[in-house]
């Protein structure tokens, strides 16, 4: 289960990456309806593409809000200029759903997973995880200094990893026409990467692998809500249930059992339970016992039962243990939603 190949890459975008700018507008509407009403059923859907953004989904909630301006807002702050033509379609959960929901069960079935290591100083994350998403935070750093106009919100990292050595650096940005491709990767490389990666002489540095990137966010490319499930998790070094996050409130427990596993995975790595923790559970629609909830050790022991007594899958005794129904989500929707100080799962306890 904790297989290490010999040879792995890790990736991250920019909160300005069209799939990003997605996951924030629905987050942006979630916070929102929790805001005014914690206990708000949302489940909001974006897509966007050259001027076009459609939002779609099921609401089911007493708060009041404008899905559209919220969403120009959001698209504004990540440094986009052009104006967007707006389609919202919003219905009401499906009465089928709810009555599962109403009793405390599962709004879905699935299988949703969790990870933690013994790496204090990389978040309890993997090493390779952290670093990558340092590189985005670094570059939308950059932008937002002022000292490198030339920026574009739009990017994209990754790392590749041989054994436990760094093997290639790859950073891709959006730009201006104007710039040369020598200063961009000089100033990335002095400003960026070197801070992040530390000794670089022995690495491959790619920068703008295609030669250019003027054309970015939509214009470039379309972007959907929970298309980049494996940078807001785990890079894909642990498994995935297939679930995406952004847009959901915590009944799903696509999001709050994925929360809740990281939970329970970092706490028994931080309470010496585990030097490396694989927590897994799934769900029946409709069912608030969980149907499975095992977590396994670096050597793939199972710990399960000190998880089962010290635990509660049950839906909403996650949405209570971890405080799920506050505006906190439109954070997560960039760079990750674990390793990020502050957030409830990432708390630790006496166990």
């Amino acid at each position: 289960m904790f297989y290490k190949p010999s040879i792995f890459t890790v990736e991250s975008v920019t909160s300005g990456h069209p799939d990003k700018v997605c996951d924030q507008i629905s987050d942006a509407i979630l916070d929102e309806c929790l805001r005014q009403d914690p206990k708000s059923r949302v489940a909001v859907e974006v897509m966007g593409s050259h001027g076009l953004l459609v939002i779609g989904g099921e609401v089911t909630t007493s708060a009041k809000f404008e899905a559209e301006e919220i969403a120009k807002n959001v698209y504004k702050n990540l440094g986009y200029t052009d104006e967007l033509k707006i389609i919202s379609h919003l219905v009401k959960q499906s009465p089928d759903i709810a009555q599962g929901v109403d009793t405390g069960g599962a709004g879905d079935q699935g299988i949703m997973y969790g990870y933690a290591e013994n790496n204090p100083g990389s978040e309890f994350m993997p090493k390779s995880v952290f670093l990558v998403h340092a590189l985005t935070k670094g570059l939308e750093k950059m932008r937002k200094s002022g000292k490198f106009d030339w920026l574009g919100s739009d990017g994209k990292a990754q790392l590749t990893v041989h054994g436990d050595k760094i093997k290639t650096v790859l950073v891709s940005c959006q730009h201006a026409e104007n710039v040369s491709q020598a200063e961009i990767k000089q100033a990335l490389i002095h400003n960026l990467i070197r801070p992040v990666i530390g000794h670089i002489d022995d690495i491959e540095i790619l920068v703008n692998p295609t030669g250019k990137f003027v054309i970015g966010g939509f214009a470039g490319d379309a972007g959907l809500t929970g298309r980049k499930i494996m940078v807001d998790t785990y890079c894909g070094l642990v498994p995935h249930g297939g679930g995406a996050f952004s847009g959901k409130d915590p009944t799903k427990v696509d999001r709050s059992a994925a929360y809740m596993a990281r939970f329970v995975a970092k706490n028994l790595v931080t309470n010496g339970h585990a030097e490396k923790c694989l927590v897994s559970v799934a769900y029946a629609i409709g069912r608030a016992e969980p149907l499975m909830v095992e977590a396994l050790n670096e050597k793939g022991e199972s710990i399960a039962s000190l998880v089962n007594q010290k635990f509660d899958f049950r839906p909403k005794a996650i949405i209570e243990r971890l405080d799920l129904r506050k505006s906190i989500y439109l954070q997560t929707a960039a760079y990750g939603h674990f390793g990020k100080p502050g957030l409830p799962w990432e708390s630790i306890e006496n166990i």
